[in-house]
């Protein structure tokens, strides 16, 4: 499953676009520097019943940003992206 495949089914399950899930975890203080993703996680699973690879996928946009590593992008594994860039305002407002 790509990154951006990981963030469009948080999205299915939760009913709220990444990065309004990431604001949500800011306004919790979740981006701080001495945060630790099973802090992150536990909110995640209290709050919206996403499992650890779900969530992991969360931790990263909140802790690093939409950036990912460019290895993936045009590879043909399960894991490729598009994009190094993802997309978090929602599935039906991703551009073709």
């Amino acid at each position: 499953m790509s990154f951006q495949a990981y963030l469009d089914a948080i999205e299915d399950k939760t009913g709220l676009t990444p990065r309004e899930l990431v604001e949500l975890a800011k306004e919790r203080g979740f981006d701080a520097p001495d945060v630790k993703a099973g802090q992150i996680l536990e909110w995640l699973q209290a709050d919206y019943g996403l499992g650890r690879g779900h969530g992991m996928a969360l931790v990263h946009v909140i802790k690093k940003g939409q950036q990912i590593d460019a290895k993936h992008v045009g590879s043909t594994g399960s894991h490729r992206d598009e994009s190094d860039t993802l997309w978090l305002d929602g599935k039906a407002t991703k551009p073709a």
